[in-house]
């Protein structure tokens, strides 16, 4: 591990000094970050060194997630900003405490003749007044992103993970959608660089020994890789409902009315939907009693509702116009392996 930390240093020292000599020194916009405004373009931000390759720029360092939340099968370029004289705070059980003055780009976008093509990129910006969000659509030729406040959205043919072609009508939110799963208790908030997410046994250190990240404790949690088939059934069912779920299935989430909370660590089976009747799923519910039925996943409502790609039924509501094949059959496993009283197979 500690062969792998220093690799991820030398990583991340790489790409400092590749992004100082590209963008002449510039570094990042603070003030564009810090302003009331938004720039017409993502590259006055200057968190590229280079737009159209993007590459990073000085202290913009890429990240990645155990878990990741499922978008239409959309790669995701995750990177992340903290000021120079700053660290990120680590939280055990909260995302990171970034200062003011910090960012979270997340660009999205598929393979397409080999190469990735970007699609749009998402800025969580950290401003005085708390963190707002952003959306800026790439142009056809890939060189920037030009700022996309109503959203909109982009045909897109692409093959999925098990070879499939699939044609969708990819949506870039505007950004007041950006508050339904972004919102916290009435802010909005980042969802994913949790210290839990990003532990992979060597990312955390990495971003300590780069000056990022103020600590990294041995004992840190860590949320299981949904797709590793080596870690426990349970575990990876729990990553990924707390991952594609939680965010507003939680007791201060948009959907805290609903009673069913998906955190990795909620303690009550019935909370986490096992044998629990809807609070108002409607026609959502497929006629079915139960969120979790344990041991029936053709009678569990959350299947049912994963499998959807009916806007009336479909959950997540958004971020996906397809349905995660693979996360469903994951899922499918876990709550056939159930008991009838509700223990989740290990």
């Amino acid at each position: 591990m500690l062969r792998r930390v220093a690799m991820l240093v030398s990583a991340l020292a790489a790409l400092v000094i590749m992004g100082a000599a590209a963008d002449g020194g510039r570094g990042v916009n603070d003030a564009a970050i810090m302003a009331e405004g938004y720039p017409a373009t993502l590259s006055e931000f200057r968190l590229f060194a280079d737009t159209a390759r993007r590459t990073p720029a000085p202290r913009v360092t890429a990240y990645t997630l155990n878990t990741p939340l499922f978008s239409d099968y959309a790669e995701k370029q995750r990177y992340l900003y903290v000021p120079a004289g700053k660290t990120a705070a680590y939280d055990p059980e909260k995302i990171l405490d970034l200062p003011v003055g910090s960012a979270l780009v997340k660009t999205f976008g598929y393979q397409q003749g080999g190469a990735f093509k970007p699609l749009e990129t998402r800025l969580l910006l950290h401003r005085a007044s708390g963190w707002v969000a952003i959306p800026y659509v790439w142009n056809a030729t890939g060189t920037d992103a030009v700022l996309k406040r109503a959203g909109t959205r982009i045909p897109v043919t692409f093959t999925d993970s098990s070879g499939r072609s699939r044609s969708i009508s990819y949506a870039v939110p505007n950004q007041n959608q950006c508050k339904d799963c972004h919102g916290l208790a009435g802010a909005i908030t980042p969802i994913g660089p949790k210290a839990r997410n990003l532990n992979d046994g060597a990312q955390l250190q990495a971003l300590v020994a780069a000056g990022l990240l103020d600590r990294a404790p041995a004992d840190a949690p860590r949320l299981a890789r949904w797709d590793d088939e080596a870690a426990p059934l349970a575990d990876r069912a729990t990553a990924y409902l707390e991952t594609n779920c939680a965010h507003c299935h939680n007791r201060d989430g948009a959907a805290s009315n609903s009673g069913l909370f998906f955190g990795w660590k909620e303690p009550d089976p019935n909370t986490r939907g096992i044998l629990k009747r809807p609070v108002a799923a409607g026609r959502g519910s497929g006629n079915d009693d139960f969120d979790i039925d344990p041991g029936h996943p053709e009678k569990s409502i959350l299947l049912y509702r994963l499998a959807s790609t009916d806007p009336g039924i479909a959950m997540p509501e958004l971020g996906r116009a397809t349905a995660h094949d693979e996360g469903i059959a994951l899922l499918t496993r876990w709550i056939a392996g159930m008991e009838p009283d509700g223990p989740a197979p290990r």
